[in-house]
């Protein structure tokens, strides 16, 4: 999935909610409900299907979960940068210290 701070997700998240009580509702193919709906047959699966975990229908991970696990790995991410960048500050800082004046 694209990221970055112009990234928009295609659908609106009521066109999702909308779409999969349509398809829910109708008792017609799937394929058919997305196909009249201009979108592709996997993501109307995906939606329906994250519905239910949604839900409590399914087992798996809810869109809140999903969220938070997403925040939670760029924050991890982040302070692993973070951390490098202080060792290699402190390795910087060491080596000059530990250095002679006249070999810097």
């Amino acid at each position: 999935m694209p990221t970055g701070s112009n990234y928009q997700r295609p659908y609106a998240p009521e066109f999702r909610r909308e779409a999969v009580a349509l398809y829910r509702r109708s008792g017609r193919p799937l394929k058919e409900i997305a196909h009249d709906l201009g979108v592709s047959g996997e993501s109307l699966r995906l939606w329906v299907k994250q519905s239910a975990i949604d839900a409590g229908e399914q087992p798996g991970l809810s869109s809140e979960e999903r969220e938070e696990l997403r925040v939670l790995r760029r924050e991890v991410r982040v302070l692993r940068e973070e951390r490098e960048i202080l060792k290699k500050a402190a390795l910087s800082s060491t080596l000059r210290r530990n250095t002679p004046r006249h070999l810097r």
